[in-house]
């Protein structure tokens, strides 16, 4: 449900989003570059929710998780997860994967604000791509910092705001290359991560790791990187 809160969804990106539904799960589809990220991406958040948590099955929020792929991979890691989004479309298809995977996912057709107003908290949140495509970003992370357990981790995706990121991501990624569709990203909108420690911060979170996610060209899909011009991922301590 759209609502008046700062750190509500933009309805224009959850229709943009919507709209790629079916097409979520197709490797070769508009999705692809997730795709990609998605090992590198994954095994940087269990890496560092194992070394605070141990090997045991840790609950985890995935918001704005679409048709789940960053879901399944933490579920596949033993993991315990709820995933969020404002796009039914896409929760339904999630839904669908899911089950035709054998896996047991939490998935809910909802935004921040509902679980806040529900009182629940998690010791891990996860919003990977997301940032960038909410018209408030410091709302939306006072809403993380809302639903994070004391002594939490939260893990945020984005793209950094350069002239690099403008090249790759928005002119090479939507005009030349076509690997995603034209004006799924907003250059605007992109984040750099002094601008994001500061959110943490101004959130109440302690800013902690950060790395970049760079393209490996000859092996396929992404690496961890120290190059953090076009893609980063990061981690915040409740």
């Amino acid at each position: 449900m759209i609502t008046e809160r700062s750190g509500a969804a933009d309805r224009r990106e959850v229709d943009k989003f919507d709209a790629l539904a079916s097409s979520w799960w197709d490797r070769t589809g508009p999705m692809r570059p997730l795709h990609a990220m998605n090992p590198a991406r994954t095994a940087w958040v269990m890496q560092r929710v194992r070394r605070r948590f141990g090997d045991h099955p840790v609950r985890v929020l995935d918001v704005g998780c679409g048709a789940g792929l960053l879901a399944e991979s933490l579920t596949r890691a033993g993991c315990d997860v709820t995933g969020i989004d404002a796009a039914g479309a896409a929760i339904a298809a999630a839904r669908a994967h899911a089950a035709s995977q054998g896996l047991t996912i939490a998935y809910r057709a909802a935004e921040t604000g509902d679980l806040l107003a529900e009182g629940v908290r998690f010791p891990v949140i996860t919003a990977l791509e997301v940032i960038e495509h909410v018209p408030d970003p410091q709302g939306f992370l006072d809403d993380l910092a809302g639903l994070l357990e004391p002594g939490g981790l939260v893990f945020i995706s984005t793209l950094n705001r350069t002239a690099q990121s403008f090249a790759v991501a928005k002119l090479g990624a939507e005009y030349l290359a076509r690997l995603l569709p034209v004006g799924t990203h907003s250059w605007a909108r992109f984040i750099t991560p002094g601008e994001l420690a500061t959110l943490c911060r101004n959130a109440g979170l302690r800013f902690g790791d950060v790395a970049g996610l760079v393209p490996r060209p000859l092996a396929g899909g992404f690496r961890e990187s120290r190059n953090v011009g076009v893609n980063y991922i990061a981690m915040a301590n409740g």
